[in-house]
């Protein structure tokens, strides 16, 4: 069975007023694990203890740039006791992709960033918005950081919402990146017009395609986001991933 993981960021609210309860909840809801955005100061020990305890898995961890230029061994000895398998950049600042030559340079500093985490059993990857698809003499942002980084050192957790946001398919970079695109964040838009989240299965997010090649291409998990909605956030999750599951 395909593995189901929910982004933290998408209930930071609940989270910021109660991590290890609102983690407990996520695990009833069904979900196989979670990708974190923060720890909100517990201990890795604590975290994983809680883990075991709901039957859920540490799914990959966002860390922000400056965390992993500069503090980038304690993420990982943080990933490493919580039995967390990927370390992974959620975005850029503009300086560091605001050109072929700043792409280039970024994929410089994401090689040295990625070799550091194999060294130690991690696995380093990096998360799309929309700006990655920002062209520079003809190439995508995104295919430029792809092009000019080793395929062992840094994968690509393609965000599918913002690759249709910007007015591309999917699949055709799940195609392209091929293994490299390791993990898939899956969340639906109510419509070309409206293009705010809402539960998947509820927008025009074509995730049977989306999945369907996924699994050919054995992803590792699928991570459902969402950053805006209009019932409950417990209940909304539990809908995305019945109907995730219905799909996969």
């Amino acid at each position: 069975m395909e593995k189901i993981a929910l982004q933290l960021y998408s209930i930071k609210e609940l989270t910021a007023l109660d991590f290890i309860g609102t983690l407990e909840k996520v695990a009833k809801i069904g979900y196989d694990g979670v990708e974190f955005a923060g720890y909100f100061n517990t201990s890795a020990k604590q975290l994983k203890k809680s883990l075991d305890e709901f039957g859920m898995q540490a799914a990959g961890s966002h860390v922000g740039i400056e965390a992993l230029k500069n503090d980038l061994n304690q993420s990982i000895e943080y990933s490493l006791e919580i039995n967390s398998p990927y370390v992974i950049c959620p975005g850029l600042p503009e300086a560091m992709r605001d050109s072929a030559d700043s792409w280039k340079r970024t994929a410089e500093l994401f090689n040295e960033i990625g070799q550091r985490c194999n060294e130690q059993g991690i696995r380093f990857g990096y998360h799309n918005h929309d700006f990655e698809f920002q062209k520079f003499a003809g190439e995508y942002g995104l295919d430029l950081l792809v092009a000019y980084t080793q395929p062992d050192l840094l994968f690509i957790e393609l965000d599918t919402y913002w690759v249709e946001f910007s007015g591309l398919k999917s699949v055709d970079f799940i195609e392209k990146y091929k293994q490299r695109c390791a993990i898939l964040h899956i969340k639906d838009m109510k419509s070309l017009k409206d293009t705010r989240n809402t539960e998947i299965g509820q927008g025009i997010m074509d995730f049977k395609s989306i999945t369907s090649l996924a699994k050919k291409q054995n992803i590792h998990w699928y991570i459902v986001e969402q950053e805006e909605f209009e019932i409950p956030q417990l209940e909304s999750i539990a809908i995305s991933l019945e109907h995730l599951r219905n799909m996969i």
